[in-house]
């Protein structure tokens, strides 16, 4: 077993083999008995006397697609790691098909998906149940060397991923800013590349983090920004903006009990963006990335920010406070106008769990992405169907939400926080004066953070979304221009 992060764990990595241990011929024959015709998903077990295993679980794959490949090594892990409590310790994952061998995608997303549909968070006094110790991928051609290093690549990704879901699943009792800055500094400070900075109270406030400085001024533990630099030899800078709300009471404007109980997720956007680092950098990409991150607890105490407080972002501009409980556009702000301002961006694009609005226009699924360039929507949208996350463009040309500029209008300040529905587009548009005339993109997470229950390779709590894609994303080269879109 392999610990990730605070207490999640993985099953032992993967090897690859050219062969299964029973002849397809026999497993075909077999199967035609039972009548299984294949289809994606359908479980079978199949006797194989006079050897071991004397069993053989066979799982359908369909046509055998990506998403159908998926759903299928996720079954046959799970059902592998209900065994593994009777003893099983071993399962092996025959990837080749009758009509073709499996290739370098086929081996990266089964070995992304076997390892991620294993993972498990539990914060007891007892052990982790039995897990299996070993993976095997088989595939014709794992000595093929695109096909081992997308088997390694599977992995990093995988094992990045699972970081960032041990960051959210971390109840908020110890995950306060200070702890979530410490974690990016363990991970990633040793990190050949990497360099990462905190900046604490005094730092934000002489380079003037107001949006930060207001939404965590009334908890016990004061705000953080971690900025986590991966240096590459590439002429493109993407920053990745990530928001770290550790906890969102909502501040003064207080939510329900039945609001309160997922908020230890707020930060999911900033464990996405460390992730994505975290991965770029361990296989050491040719682009260089850097990941900004606001951390604030939104707590209710003597120093909160109020309704009607005027903030000052970095930069000058300014935002008349209409409800405290929009408070991450607020330290987004000043992430993305450092971003632009005092790192060198060229790209910039953010992530966050933004807003309620956007769960209910898109479900828990899928995420909107709002961009202010077709070229980057189509790079991320193609990135994003390669990584199996569901993505939807939303709108943000001016003749389709021009009207709703005057929704974020103030008599007092630049903007107000809080200009009203639709939800997700004006907090889109609140942030978009921020990243500037540089191309940006607007990720809000805000259904697909956290799971209710296991599907594929997503399993219930934090699910680790966006990571994939952006590494998808900087393997490409971070593209801005306009790309093949596929929609997953």
């Amino acid at each position: 077993m392999v610990p990730v992060g605070a207490r999640g764990a993985l099953p032992d990595w993967l090897t690859a083999a050219p062969q299964p241990p029973v002849a397809p011929g026999l497993l075909a024959g077999a199967l035609a008995d039972t009548g299984n015709g294949g289809k994606p998903g359908g479980l079978t077990a199949v006797p194989v006397p006079g050897r071991r295993p004397r069993t053989v679980l066979a799982v359908g794959v369909g046509d055998a697609t990506l998403p159908q490949l998926r759903s299928a090594v996720a079954v046959a892990v799970r059902r592998a790691q209900t065994l593994a409590e009777s003893g099983a310790r071993r399962l092996v994952l025959p990837l080749d098909t009758t009509v073709a061998p499996a290739g370098a995608d086929e081996v990266r997303t089964a070995v992304e998906t076997a390892l991620l549909a294993g993972y498990r968070y539990r914060d007891a006094s007892t052990p982790h149940p039995p897990r299996l110790v070993e993976v095997l991928v088989v595939a014709a051609d794992a000595a093929d060397p695109a096909v081992a290093a997308a088997a390694r690549t599977g992995r990093v990704a995988a094992e990045s991923v699972a970081w960032a879901r041990d960051l959210v699943n971390t109840p908020s009792s110890t995950k306060d800013p200070a702890w979530l800055a410490d974690q990016a500094v363990a991970r990633l400070g040793g990190l050949d590349g990497v360099t990462v900075t905190v900046l604490g109270p005094e730092e934000l406030s002489a380079g003037g983090f107001g949006g930060v400085l207001a939404v965590g001024g009334g908890s016990a533990s004061p705000p953080r920004v971690v900025i986590a630099s991966y240096r590459a030899a590439g002429r493109a800078h993407p920053v990745l903006v990530g928001k770290g709300i550790t906890f969102d009471t909502g501040g003064l404007s207080i939510k329900t009990n039945a609001g309160l109980r997922d908020m230890k997720t707020d930060m999911a956007g900033g464990a996405a963006v460390l992730a994505a680092v975290d991965a770029a950098a361990r296989l050491r990409l040719p682009t260089p990335v850097t990941a900004v991150v606001a951390v604030a607890e939104n707590a209710v105490g003597g120093g909160s920010y109020r309704p009607a407080d005027v903030v000052r972002h970095v930069g000058g501009r300014t935002t008349e406070v209409r409800n405290t409980d929009a408070e991450g556009r607020l330290v987004l702000a000043d992430a993305l106008a450092h971003a632009r301002l005092a790192l060198g961006a060229t790209v910039l694009v953010d992530v966050a769990t933004l807003t309620g609005a956007m769960r209910t226009a898109l479900g828990a699924r899928t995420a909107g992405l709002y961009a202010t360039t077709d070229g980057l929507a189509g790079a991320l949208l193609t990135a994003a169907g390669h990584a199996g996350e569901s993505f939807w463009r939303m709108p943000l040309a001016e003749e389709h939400v021009g009207h709703l500029r005057a929704q974020l209008e103030s008599p007092v300040a630049d903007a107000n926080n809080a200009p009203g529905n639709p939800g997700s587009t004006t907090a889109a548009l609140f942030l978009q004066p921020f990243a500037g005339d540089l191309p940006w993109a607007h990720l809000d997470v805000a259904g697909p953070a956290r799971a209710g229950g296991d599907d594929a390779e997503v399993v219930k709590g934090g699910t680790g979304f966006a990571v994939r894609t952006l590494l998808r994303w900087l393997e490409a080269g971070a593209p801005v221009e306009q790309a093949e879109t596929v929609l997953y």
